[in-house]
């Protein structure tokens, strides 16, 4: 009795303990597969390099294009849109990493002038946060709070982002002042063709290692291809592995060259960057220019009203 005991009480616990890891699993799964963006952040301090290139490019290989679209000046301790537009055809699917075909992703990074940050949840108007929908930005790193990084989120849905900002004021912030200051952007649509290692991914093109004759093309059971080369090079077999995802344009007893593509270039999405100039107006400014019009105006309509009243002393002075 004892020991059905024991055995009942063991079979509950491995049962447990399978439920707690299909659990995390469910529960970490989305954080890793979310975890693709954010590669930027990990390897380099800064997203914008001094020639001006965002990193992003360094793992997406195909250049699109991207549009921003900011007000033209903005007040102080205000919250304003900044609108990404990352245009693609959402008919087109995508090489997924397990070589299947799927929807694209898309992603941007947000480099603001130093000040100017994510605006808080209570600060965002009603109808920007319809338009902003169920996205979840962050900034770039702790201490970098005016650079915010989104994605990857769906393209079909979020082809056009919408970041709330909250402009800084120069009366509270020191490195804030009333100028023209520029904003840069970067986003991407779909799976990036360099992993941070330096490593491709099967979103891109593969390329024959050596000169030579292909002997063997074996399919593998999980995906993908290993093809045996005859090198002409050194008189030695040569294996080049190919993920699943990218089709072979190669055949069995075909002579290739050393850096011939194997396979055709999968690869839909690409990367793009763009900019625009917001400038953070002076209220002061915009109070002296009103009062000057109203100054103008008001001297406009004194002078024709004088200008009446003469004419009408001179009527009177002809009649009399």
């Amino acid at each position: 009795m004892q020991n059905r005991n024991i055995s009942n009480w063991i079979k509950k616990w491995i049962i447990r303990s399978i439920s707690t890891l299909i659990l995390m699993e469910i529960i970490l799964w989305p954080s890793i597969s979310e975890a693709y963006p954010i590669f930027a952040q990990q390897g380099y301090e800064e997203p914008r390099e001094a020639t001006g290139r965002i990193v992003c490019a360094n793992r997406h290989l195909a250049k699109k294009s991207v549009d921003i679209e900011v007000p033209q000046s903005i007040l102080p301790d205000t919250v304003f849109e900044a609108v990404v537009k990352i245009p693609y055809d959402t008919q087109i699917k995508q090489v997924l990493a397990n070589g299947k075909k799927g929807a694209l992703n898309v992603g941007a990074v947000l480099i603001l002038p130093k000040g100017f940050e994510l605006a808080p949840p209570d600060r965002i108007p009603p109808e920007m946060k319809e338009k902003i929908g169920n996205l979840y930005f962050q900034p770039y790193r702790s201490d970098k709070k005016n650079i915010l990084v989104i994605g990857p989120v769906p393209g079909k849905k979020y082809s056009e982002i919408v970041f709330p900002i909250l402009s800084p004021d120069p009366a509270i912030t020191k490195e804030a002042n009333f100028l023209k200051y520029p904003i840069y952007v970067g986003a991407n649509r779909g799976r990036g063709q360099i992993y941070p290692d330096g490593s491709k991914s099967n979103n891109t093109v593969y390329n024959a290692s050596t000169t030579g004759k292909i002997s063997k093309i074996l399919r593998k059971e999980k995906g993908g291809y290993e093809i045996t080369i005859d090198s002409t090079q050194d008189n030695r077999q040569v294996i080049d592995i190919v993920p699943s995802g990218p089709e072979l344009i190669i055949s069995e007893g075909e002579s290739i060259k050393v850096d011939q593509p194997l396979t055709n270039n999968p690869n839909v999405g690409g990367f793009g960057q763009g900019d625009a100039e917001v400038v953070l107006q002076d209220p002061l400014r915009i109070q002296g220019l009103l009062s000057f019009f109203a100054t103008v105006i008001l001297a406009q309509i004194f002078l024709v009203l004088k200008k009446k009243q003469f004419e009408k002393v001179q009527l009177a002075e002809m009649n009399f």
